[in-house]
């Protein structure tokens, strides 16, 4: 293997492993919910805004980190937000205030919001529009595998030292992993959009703004971020409230809710993994149309969710599979190798965070409405609710279903 071809690997794997490490800054609060609320007596309300600030700042955070990625490149990005992320954490297990919590958790969403922008951007410097939908397709398992892994991490720690530590061990996790970016993770320079022809290394920064202001009109992208407005609303209650609603409301122990909530990231495994491959294969049929598929898969599944209380648990580990599988191939798509195409390798950051920022908009509003509406119609509303807002991501990716899979600013040019 040539140098070049190491480089590639590394980058791939550095990235894989820093993503998936930042759900070890996001996933403790979700397992120890219970624990807190009844240890420190915080309502649902209180924990309901603590995940609003945190994703308010999350969104916030990632239209400054896309354009940021694609202005001091993706290796300080990542190294230091995943740094600022663990500090936070650490102090989260310090403390025991749902201000102090509010707070610590809006700055952790700041930090969080460099990790999608930041190891995409890497991502499109070492892939090409030809295999990024395969190559991203296994490098998005970095986000289910995460989170699976800190889901189980928190709950173990929870169990056997207390919740503070289930914020204290993924803290120390999270540094060394930053650590190994700053040192090892290197940058592809000449890895531009051959759409924009040869250009001298004079000329970087001059495309780089060109390519961000292309991407930034693009309609395509927005009608991917309406799209992952509902698509992350809907990944978000679940991240967020599955472990809670299968102890509180299916009798669930702490623990085993948290296990058995995994069964919704190792289906999306499987999903992320097909729809990428498919999408390479299948050249013919956009991304976007793609993922309207999959949207209406994801519908009908959550409807079977609805049904949990009248089956056992089997049931309910294999609808929780179908709908990660349904939910995160979409999800990946979108937010990653089908974004990464309309910014090109110059503006891939910004094409990710305009994405994923708008999507997280849309977790800004679970965070605000879903504990309100579950207060005063029962949780048995959740799955009914999220079916519908599955059907509205399908339909808002309509206008870009016959679009090609191009870097908007080869389509501006020509």
């Amino acid at each position: 293997m040539n140098e070049r071809g190491a480089d590639r690997y590394s980058a791939w794997g550095l990235t894989w492993l820093a993503y998936a490490s930042y759900y070890f800054g996001r996933k403790g609060f979700s397992v120890v919910k219970s624990t807190l609320r009844h240890a420190l007596g915080l309502s649902e309300r209180a924990l309901g805004v603590v995940d609003t600030l945190y994703l308010a700042a999350y969104a916030i955070g990632l239209f400054f980190s896309g354009y940021l990625g694609d202005r001091v490149g993706a290796r300080r990005l990542i190294g230091y937000g995943l740094g600022v992320s663990a500090a936070c954490c650490a102090a989260f297990g310090s403390t025991s205030g749902a201000v102090a919590f509010g707070a610590l958790f809006f700055v952790n969403g700041l930090a969080q919001s460099t990790g999608w922008p930041g190891t995409t951007r890497a991502m499109a410097e070492w892939t090409s529009p030809r295999n990024r939908g395969t190559v991203m397709a296994f490098w998005c398992t970095c986000y289910q595998v995460g989170s699976i892994v800190a889901s189980d991490f928190a709950a173990y720690l929870l169990r056997h030292h207390g919740w503070r530590w289930a914020f204290f061990g993924p803290s120390l996790w999270m540094l060394g992993v930053a650590a190994l970016i700053l040192v090892f993770l290197k940058s592809r320079r000449i890895a531009r959009d051959p759409t924009l022809g040869d250009r001298s290394p004079e000329s970087d920064q001059l495309e780089a703004r060109r390519a961000q202001r292309a991407a930034l009109r693009s309609p395509v992208l927005w009608a991917f971020g309406v799209s992952y407005f509902f698509i992350k609303y809907v990944r978000y209650a679940l991240l967020f409230w599955l472990p809670y609603y299968l102890a509180g409301t299916l009798g669930y122990a702490v623990d085993r809710a948290a296990y058995v909530s995994n069964a919704f990231e190792a289906g999306g495994i499987a999903g992320v993994i097909l729809l990428g491959v498919l999408s390479d294969r299948m050249r013919r049929v956009s991304r976007a149309s793609l993922s309207i598929v999959s949207l209406l898969a994801l519908t009908l599944a959550l409807l079977a969710c609805a049904r949990f209380r009248e089956h056992g648990p089997l049931f309910t580990i294999t609808a929780l599979a179908l709908v990660g599988a349904a939910l995160f191939g979409p999800d990946a798509l979108l937010s990653g190798a089908a974004a990464q195409d309309v910014g090109g390798a110059a503006a891939a950051a910004t094409a990710t965070g305009l994405v994923n920022g708008v999507g997280s908009l849309g977790g800004i509003l679970e965070g605000l409405t879903l504990p309100a509406l579950s207060t005063r119609f029962g949780w048995p509303v959740m799955f009914p609710l999220l079916a519908g807002l599955a059907l509205c991501s399908a339909l808002a990716l309509i206008p870009a279903a016959r679009r090609p899979d191009t870097p908007a600013s080869a389509a501006i040019a020509s």
